[in-house]
């Protein structure tokens, strides 16, 4: 089994068990999450036409929901922290609910962007965060399989909603259809009725793991010479942790390796939604039918559905998990390049091609997003640093997709807009190999300055020790 980062939990994760029943909570949790803003797009087209709005503003409607399910993240923090992620999902579930339903009477893109969007998007971020943070409670060993087959649930659940919403379309309208997914959303519920809290007190406390197995979670125990020889700044930094505020842990903006993880995700996330937002829209434009350019998701998901489990298990492996930056650095590098090729796809054949390639990079990212985040900052910091990340996030996540469709609307071409998405992804792939490489090198000179400092606490231990015994025996003798 590949060394972990350490847990930094004072109970050990049991790794199984229900645990995979909380899994697969999550995977339907998280499937909702991140599918349906997704799933959406297959109403655009006839939602812009019906109140006669540009592409630019019907793209807000999966920007605001998107945007406020990661400004929700906070919140969600704050909830999980207080009350657990079990109730916390379960009203998530029936905010979406509420929201589809209200949104099938809206009378303008402004109802639309208040329903589907904020309501909406605030009901999805009740189902993420928790789901996220409570496999980090049931995981250790595992975390990087358990991860990988909960976000497997975004494509899974994509690729039926994407060929259903058409369906759906061409049988009720887009209003009779938004209350038919008012009342399938509610399955958020019954994820969340899985998420039964793990019962710390009947698992043992892990004991103390080897300096050489720690990963880059251990940033903070990495640079400390012992656990009973802490300088002065590691002993504020220690009583930081332990006094923690209740809710949102703001040193984190003092973790090396967490600042390098916001910095390139706030870039990326310009160009992360985009092209997925707009796919079957750009097939539309060359001329596809609609049920062939619903089915791109459909292969876009299947391939996302087979590669995040896959990632996963690679994750997992003693070659990758303990350099597990660098495999997401070549995901997001990887996901820029797609975009920039792309333009250069003809025809259907050539579009398949592209959301062959592009699920595949795209499962690879989501897979390891928050697994990473994790790798850095520990479990026992993970509910802080995702509500953080996801409230600065939602900058990019909001503007992304309307940019992109500014774009389309000013030169009348999608190719400017996966020009754009290529950019935004592959300059911050190139940022993470490179931050990961010093942070990587940092992190093993302050385990091998905390090796000489144990090695020396002991020869001076033992020199007491040996002083201490000798004029044990003058004393005697005289």
């Amino acid at each position: 089994m590949p060394p972990a980062a350490a847990t930094n939990l004072d109970y050990t994760p049991p790794d199984g068990g229900w645990g995979w029943a909380v899994v697969f909570g999550s995977f339907i949790s998280i499937g909702f999450s991140y599918a349906f803003p997704k799933s959406l797009t297959i109403y655009f087209k006839e939602i812009q036409e019906y109140f006669s709005v540009s592409y630019s503003q019907i793209a807000w409607v999966s920007s605001v929901m998107l945007a406020s399910m990661y400004a929700g993240g906070p919140v969600s923090s704050i909830l999980v922290n207080r009350y657990g992620s079990r109730p916390v999902v379960m009203v998530g579930g029936v905010m979406v609910s509420a929201a589809m339903v209200l949104a099938s009477f809206g009378r303008t893109i402004i109802h639309l962007y208040l329903c589907v969007g904020v309501i909406g998007g605030f009901g999805l971020a009740f189902n993420l965060q928790p789901a996220l943070t409570i496999i980090g409670t049931y995981f250790h060993v595992k975390r990087p399989i358990a991860n990988g087959l909960a976000m497997t649930g975004s494509p899974v659940v994509l690729s039926t909603l994407a060929p259903l919403n058409q369906f759906l379309f061409d049988c009720f309208g887009w209003r009779g259809s938004f209350l038919i997914l008012g009342s399938i959303v509610l399955n958020c519920c019954v994820a969340g009725s899985l998420m039964r809290p793990v019962n710390k007190n009947a698992l043992p406390k892990p004991k103390a793991e080897p300096s050489e197995c720690n990963g880059p979670a251990a940033e903070e125990a990495a640079s400390a010479p012992s656990a009973n020889l802490l300088t002065e700044e590691n002993q504020s930094e220690s009583r930081s942790q332990g006094c923690v505020d209740k809710f949102i842990d703001f040193s984190l903006f003092r973790h090396r390796g967490f600042l390098i993880y916001l910095v390139g995700n706030v870039v990326m996330f310009f160009g992360f939604f985009a092209p997925v937002v707009f796919l079957a829209p750009y097939a539309k434009h060359q001329g596809i039918d609609e049920y062939s350019a619903a089915f791109l998701l459909s292969i876009f998901a299947l391939v996302d559905m087979f590669i995040r489990p896959a990632t996963g298990l690679l994750g997992n492996t003693k070659w990758i998990r303990p350099r597990i930056q660098y495999f997401f650095s070549f995901a997001v590098s990887y996901n820029g390049v797609c975009h920039l090729l792309c333009p250069l796809a003809e025809g259907y054949v050539g579009l398949v091609i592209y959301a062959v390639f592009f699920g595949l990079a795209f499962g690879m990212v989501s897979a390891l997003l928050f697994e990473v985040l994790m790798d850095l900052v520990g479990a026992h910091r993970f509910s802080s640093a995702v509500g953080l990340v996801t409230i600065i996030e939602c900058g990019p996540v909001l503007l992304g997709p309307p940019i992109s469709g500014a774009l389309v609307d000013i030169y009348g071409d999608y190719k400017y807009m996966y020009y754009a998405c290529g950019v935004f992804m592959l300059v911050p792939g190139i940022f993470f190999f490179i931050m990961h490489y010093f942070n990587y090198k940092k992190l093993d000179e302050e385990r091998r300055q905390a090796v000489a400092v144990d090695m020396r606490t002991c020869e001076e231990a033992v020199e007491l020790k040996t002083s201490q015994d000798e004029k044990t025996v003058h004393e005697t003798d005289g």
